[in-house]
């Protein structure tokens, strides 16, 4: 176990008055010896763990924090104010009512926004604590004061926001800003500026949706003119009709010829000099309908139960122009469809299904595209949201992703921003900057964190890191023979980020806008026991023979190539070594992916119906679980190439389980109610990767979860294995991490335990030592620490 001297810690007397309160709990004979002088140097020898520090000491610590930084929220005090009291009669009255911590935390976020003017929170609870439902209360709270709330959401989860907002609050209106009519929608809210309602309202967003920009193409005239005596096609704007010109180096003008029109106007959006009318439109990407005819039967097939010859009949009996008004409109009437007789049309098995189909279903006649950050932006007064709740809050902390800049432009665009997230970093500072930087850019220009005059954030982000994150500085100095006199030394510098954020950035960034949940605040008797464990799985003498010999032979290589400065094999190496064990059912040409030559060939270990060590650990797992009469969630990475997921199926399927297999091709949006399917199916066993589920969906069927791999992702790891552990979960959640001993997966996952660990500093979790993010050998990330274990075995 990593330890920490006292002395090295930043306290004394001078800084901290209350220091009395910690010498009075040391043992007589520490104070004796002490007798008036500073207790640090009495106790300079003593070693204990941060853990035990904190423990011990954190009452007194904790009183000294409160009294320099007051805490915006105190429920003993704020529960007799009327603002209190107003606010949880709001929430009181909704259909659905928050569990007192959960309507704790809205009481703190919207005091936070509302009374202290704030223009962002961060609602940092974890997975499974009902950040939806607090979210939902907030705005509801904020309803009268921020009218509109605005909602970000990940597309699968776009329709279960809108669900859970009908369940919660009364007559509330939700536009949902995900499907091809979202641009008709945004033209009704432009029309609708200024005209006020006392209904609640919810614009519930995609975030692939919110930074897709639209399809255009140039548009112009051909006329035949005269240019120096001779005729020339030239191409002119559709409305004043004057020929386009472009400037030559030498600023003369030359009118533009039809065949260089399409190139010259293709590069960006161009106006006319001359009358500055667009000379481009909007473009529908796809094929174009022949007919309305063709656009409703194509809408009909995307129904459960409906196919070509079912969707011609309905066509046939109530015509298009009906089915699309019913489509577009009244799309929950199509279920209730009677004929002629009145007898309704669909089953009630149909229906069943049509009804769960038609929550995400989406038809439009006629829209174009147009990116709804950007009318949002230019068409929409600024504030026209009150409120913006942007949902898995960590997704939007690159730089330079698109989701991330255009996150940025609507909080820029809304009276507040509430961001929800159960992993508020990964571990670096860097993922932090740019999320405060986007939902509140006033504290960090006020520190001097802004861009270049260039608009670069480089410099910004990199003053940031060294000062409250941690960066490593390596020096490489080396001799030089160029010299033909003289010897000559040669030095090089390379400045690499490393995981952790000091205590001073928590303190000055995280904590005043921050509200933090965890699960067993809730309570035990909301929420059932949660038990991970970890199996080492003994591979088979052949396996274990194979992996070694080849491992042996592979870092060898590797370690070749990198005494010549090449380090291209580094990644295959690495992936080969975690992935083998767990696809030696297949053979494995390992080859350099630069010269295309074999390094490595490894013979398959196992038949196509033959278990290996891990394979029959899940199948032992499913039958013990099934014996209970629960369902297992199984996760595995390897869905591509390397596909296990198939594998593990047909070996369930043979042994009497039902399986459902989940696959990337399964549209986000239907996820929740393909897995539902499975469930009615009596399904025992649901395989898939963690990446697909990793967010928002609430797998409550699968109490037991079972990890073939981990990953190297820290997100995914912690949403993947808290899918099942949530509000409304009636059962004893069990999740189980496998690994084969002694392979490269067992370091994977103690450096997953450390980075996890990393990550829960700003999550209000103190790991037992807070100073091991600062040593170097856990200061890579996963992937750069792991290829070190590799090199180092």
């Amino acid at each position: 176990m990593e330890t920490a001297t006292v002395t090295d810690l930043p306290v004394s007397a001078d800084q901290h008055p209350d220091i009395e309160d910690i010498n009075a709990r040391q043992p007589q004979d520490v104070k004796e010896a002490d007798s008036g002088g500073d207790i640090l140097d009495s106790i300079a020898g003593e070693t204990i763990s941060l853990g035990e520090f904190i423990r011990e000491f954190g009452q007194g610590l904790l009183h000294q924090v409160r009294t320099q930084n007051p805490p915006v929220y105190v429920p003993e005090i704020d529960h007799a104010t009327q603002a209190w009291q107003y606010r949880q009669a709001i929430m009181q009255s909704l259909k659905r009512k928050p569990f007192d911590p959960q309507a704790e935390a809205v009481q703190a976020v919207v005091k936070l926004l509302v009374d202290l003017d704030s223009p962002a929170a961060v609602l940092n609870a974890e997975m499974g604590t009902g950040k939806t439902m607090m979210a939902i209360c907030a705005a509801a709270v904020m309803q009268q004061t921020h009218p509109r709330t605005l909602v970000i959401s990940p597309p699968h989860l776009v329709y279960k926001w809108r669900r859970e907002i009908l369940e919660t609050v009364h007559c509330a209106k939700v536009w949902i800003l995900n499907g091809p009519d979202t641009l008709r929608k945004l033209l009704q809210l432009r029309a609708a500026v200024g005209y006020k309602t006392d209904q609640p309202e919810f614009f519930v967003l995609g975030r692939v949706r919110m930074r897709m920009g639209f399809h255009w193409r140039p548009s112009f005239l051909t006329r035949t003119i005269l240019w120096d005596g001779q005729r020339f096609d030239a191409a002119c704007c559709p409305s004043c009709m004057r020929p386009l010109e472009s400037t030559t180096d030498d600023g003369d003008k030359l009118p533009v010829s039809a065949e260089m029109a399409k190139a010259w106007l293709g590069d960006k959006r161009r106006k006319c000099e001359h009358c500055k009318s667009p000379l481009w439109t909007l473009m529908r990407p796809g094929r174009a309908k022949d007919s309305m005819f063709d656009l409703v039967l194509g809408a009909l097939q995307q129904l459960p139960t409906i196919g070509p010859t079912t969707a011609k009949k309905l066509l046939k009996t109530f015509g298009e122009e009906f089915l699309a008004g019913m489509l577009e409109d009244n799309v929950y009437d199509f279920v209730n469809l009677m004929d002629g007789n009145g007898d309704l049309i669909f089953s009630d098995r149909q229906a069943k299904r049509m009804e769960r189909s038609l929550a995400s279903f989406e038809f439009s006649i006629g829209q174009g595209g147009y990116q709804p950050t950007e009318f949002i932006k230019r068409q929409l007064p600024k504030n026209y949201f009150g409120l913006l709740v942007v949902d898995e809050g960590h997704e939007y902390k690159n730089e330079g992703s698109a989701q991330g800049q255009a996150m940025g432009v609507l909080a820029s665009q809304c009276e507040k921003v509430l961001l929800l997230t159960g992993t508020l970093m990964g571990g670096y500072a860097d993922d932090l900057y740019h999320l405060l930087w986007r939902i509140d850019p006033s504290v960090m220009v006020a520190d001097g964190y802004k861009p270049s005059k260039t608009g670069s954030m480089a410099a910004a982000t990199m003053a940031f890191m060294r000062e409250h994150g941690v960066l490593k500085d390596v020096y490489k100095e080396t001799g030089s023979s160029s010299h033909r006199t003289a010897k000559g030394k040669s030095l090089t510098v390379r400045t690499s980020k490393a995981p952790g954020f000091g205590p001073v950035g928590i303190l000055r960034y995280v904590l005043p806008i921050t509200v933090f949940l965890k699960l067993r605040d809730i309570g035990q008797d909301v929420l059932p026991a949660y038990d991970e464990e970890f199996i080492a799985v003994p591979m088979r003498e052949d396996q274990g023979q194979a992996y070694q010999a080849m491992a042996a032979k592979l870092v060898m290589i590797l370690k070749q190539a990198l005494a010549m400065k090449d380090s291209t094999l580094l990644g295959v190496v690495m992936n080969v070594l975690l992935a083998w064990p767990d696809c030696c059912f297949r053979t494995e040409t390992v080859r350099h992916p630069r010269t295309k030559a074999t390094l490595h060939f490894q013979a398959k270990v196992f038949d196509d119906a033959e278990c290996s060590p891990k394979e029959q650990q899940l199948i032992d797992i499913c039958m013990e679980e099934k014996a209970r009469g629960r369902k297992v969630l199984a996760y595995s990475i390897y869905s591509g190439t390397r596909d296990t997921t198939a594998r593990l199926k047909a070996l369930l399927e043979a042994r009497g389980f039902k399986v459902g297999v989940l696959r990337a091709s399964v549209d986000a949006a239907k996820r929740e109610d393909w897995v539902a399917d499975q469930v009615d199916r009596g399904i025992d066993v649901l395989i898939t990767n963690p990446e697909l589920v990793k967010t928002g969906l609430d797998l409550l069927d699968f109490p037991t979860i079972v990890f073939m791999q981990s990953g190297f992702n820290v997100y995914t790891v912690q949403q993947a294995a808290r899918r099942s552990w949530r509000i409304g979960q009636m059962h004893d959640v069990r999740v189980i991490f496998l690994g084969y001993a002694g392979t490269t997966q067992m370091d994977c996952l103690k450096l997953m335990g450390k980075k996890i660990a990393v990550s829960q500093s700003t999550s209000g979790d103190m790991p037992e030592s807070g100073l091991d993010v600062l040593n170097e050998s856990e200061g890579d990330s996963i992937e750069v620490a792991l290829a070190k274990e590799l090199l180092a075995a």
